[in-house]
């Protein structure tokens, strides 16, 4: 993926597939502490530990093709700029991923256009319930509610 607002965009479509109704997208740039934390958290079906494994690993496919790529290349870009993913959830309880990266990792991919993104993700699913917010250094960039 050329930059993180995709990895966005494919987390989010993989929560509205899980049923999510509810999508919370949260975007800090600490730059003093030297991070880039994106939060994704949904209410949708969630995974159980196996699920979460068979998602993070690239190699991995069934036949209906349940699991994609995109926890797995979130992973990877991760990787690469330092950082760590988190993932908590639970079957039926739905989703928090967190991705952490080192803000100034050469290899960190650009954030995006974020506006896009949202936008896209609003205009195309109106049935779902968005919450956006963009932090830089601890100050509220942007935040959307609908």
């Amino acid at each position: 993926m050329e930059d993180l607002s995709l990895h966005i965009l494919d987390i989010v479509e993989n929560s509205i597939h899980a049923n999510a109704k509810k999508i919370i997208i949260k975007v800090d740039e600490d730059i003093k502490n030297d991070k880039l934390i994106i939060e994704i958290v949904d209410d949708g079906e969630g995974m159980d530990k196996k699920e979460v494994k068979e998602a993070l690993d690239p190699f991995y496919t069934t036949k209906d093709k349940k699991v994609g790529l995109g926890l797995s290349l979130l992973k990877q870009s991760v990787d690469e700029a330092e950082g760590n993913l988190y993932i908590t959830t639970e079957k039926g309880k739905g989703m928090v991923v967190r991705a952490e990266f080192k803000y100034s990792h050469i290899d960190r991919k650009p954030i995006g256009d974020l506006d896009e993104t949202v936008n896209v993700l609003i205009l195309t699913h109106p049935e779902i319930r968005f919450e956006f917010i963009h932090t830089k250094d601890g100050k509220e960039i942007k935040r959307i509610n609908l």
